[in-house]
């Protein structure tokens, strides 16, 4: 895996030589923030050593480096799954590529099926926490440079980067709920049964991706702020049968709210663009 990531950091600098300052990983239905880039120099996973194609409706499979607010920030428009048949280790490739060029924050955006009774489609839930239902870690293996070999994970989603979407959310009169993320294995949907499961177990949202991630990023030290968008409330809670068409028409639903929160946290980060 070290080989790998070192020869995918060498081909993305050699086509950008920018330090980005912040990591975007934009789930399904949400990479049209990507588009908002500018100065932006596009790369498709399919050129990056280590990263498959984007399979995935509503993932275009992208790097884009960039301006955002005037900071210098790396975007993956898409992401991969465990479900298309990859490791662990092999999804949070890009976070760890990223992190690699330098980012030292990691915005992680997902899709994710309401479980919480008060949450309406279309809300942007602030990540507090999250359960790992995968039974998966990226860290399996050696430890790659830079990472620690047990990394704490008590506070996995920063409260100052959570205070900071609040205050912007606020401001903006965003409605902004929070709560635990649940990531599962996929991609069947769960049924009514696994949802009560995971209602009792205090799961606010449910999802299928996210949580490699965030680990490697805690392995690093890299400060994660999280945002799901609820598209859909989960089996047993909504009446209408689930789909992943239903996940990509809410992201463009609620592209202006989640575009206008992502780029007021950004402003107000206080990052040093170096």
């Amino acid at each position: 895996m070290q080989r790998m990531l070192d020869q995918a950091v060498e081909k993305v600098r050699a086509r950008d030589s920018r330090r980005p300052a912040v990591s975007l990983i934009l789930g399904s239905g949400l990479g049209a923030l990507a588009d908002e880039i500018t100065d932006g120099v596009a790369i498709s996973f399919a050129d990056i050593p280590g990263f498959p194609a984007a399979a995935i409706a509503g993932h275009a499979g992208r790097l884009v480096i960039g301006n955002l607010e005037g900071v210098t920030c790396a975007v993956l428009q898409g992401r991969f799954h465990m479900y298309e048949g990859h490791d662990a280790a092999a999804v949070a490739l890009p976070a760890r590529m990223m992190m690699s060029l330098g980012a030292s924050t990691l915005i992680v955006t997902n899709a994710a099926g309401g479980i919480n009774r008060s949450f309406v489609a279309g809300d942007l839930m602030l990540i507090d926490d999250h359960i790992n239902f995968t039974a998966r870690s990226p860290l399996t293996g050696s430890v790659l440079e830079g990472e620690t070999r047990f990394p704490d994970m008590t506070e996995a989603y920063n409260a100052r980067l959570r205070g900071i979407a609040r205050a912007v959310a606020a401001r903006q009169s965003i409605r902004l709920v929070s709560g635990v993320y649940a990531a599962v294995p996929g991609p069947s949907y769960e049924t009514p049964a696994e949802i009560r499961m995971l209602e009792r177990l205090g799961a606010d949202a449910i999802g299928m991706s996210t949580v490699p991630e965030v680990i490697v990023a805690r392995a690093r030290n890299v400060p994660v702020l999280g945002i799901s968008l609820i598209t859909n409330l989960a089996a047993g809670i909504s009446a209408n049968p689930l789909s992943h068409e239903e996940v990509v028409a809410a992201g463009t639903e609620a592209r202006g709210r989640f575009t206008a929160l992502i780029r007021g946290v950004i402003r107000e980060m206080d990052i040093d663009n170096a």
